[in-house]
């Protein structure tokens, strides 16, 4: 068993460094579905080519990472993926409120 809280954290937080990119992709498109840039004339299919791929595979990624450490863990399962999802979005929201 690995201990309770510090390994799911910090694997986490390690994930949430690449997990910026995604996160920012969809906040990107969905900030621009309803009313786009006027000088975006490709539209939102172009978008979705690029947001899906990345997005499917960092969930991937987040999935496979967190299912096997779920069950090396003691933590109960809402305690785990509170913390997983906190740990996630950490450096997003760093970079949130840190930006000039």
């Amino acid at each position: 068993m690995i201990r309770r809280w510090p390994a799911t954290v910090g694997v986490n937080l390690l994930l949430g460094i690449p997990g910026v990119v995604p996160i920012w992709l969809l906040w990107f498109l969905a900030a621009n579905w309803i009313d786009p840039e006027p000088t975006e004339n490709d539209g939102t299919a172009l978008w979705l080519v690029i947001v899906v791929p990345v997005v499917g595979l960092y969930a991937l990624l987040w999935l496979v990472t967190n299912r096997a450490l779920a069950r090396r863990t003691s933590l109960a399962a809402r305690s785990y993926w509170l913390l997983s999802v906190v740990g996630t979005l950490l450096p997003t929201a760093a970079l949130v409120l840190i930006r000039p």
